[in-house]
């Protein structure tokens, strides 16, 4: 088995995928959790403390809403990546040969013999 093949059959095993598509996922929603720490959670306990201002909440909501659109591109190019590896995939099995003379008289002859 030629090297090349075997690159080819190690990228597109269905783990290896998955274990790359968490590893993006993870990293974008990560980036979620963050901008929702640092532009709405901080901002509710500065004001609590008397340290921030209700502006501060309403630029967070904005770099929010960024965040969710920057996760929400990023779960679509993976949509995409993961459409053509499984179209990539379809290509690569073989499909069964066409059955011989003589399967389909074999077949022929095993149906009539049913009825």
């Amino acid at each position: 088995m030629g090297f090349v093949k075997e690159f080819k059959d190690f990228a597109v095993r269905g783990n290896v995928i998955d274990l790359a598509i968490g590893v993006v996922i993870g990293g974008a929603f990560n980036g979620i959790v963050t901008k929702m720490v640092d532009a709405i959670i901080k901002p509710v306990i500065g004001i609590l403390t008397g340290e921030s201002k209700i502006d501060d909440i309403k630029t967070g909501v904005i770099d929010m809403v960024g965040a969710l659109f920057n996760f929400l591109i990023v779960a679509f190019a993976l949509f995409l990546i993961v459409k053509a590896v499984n179209r990539f995939k379809a290509k690569t099995v073989a499909e069964a040969p066409a059955p011989t003379k003589s399967e389909v008289l074999l077949e022929e002859i095993r149906d009539a013999l049913k009825k």
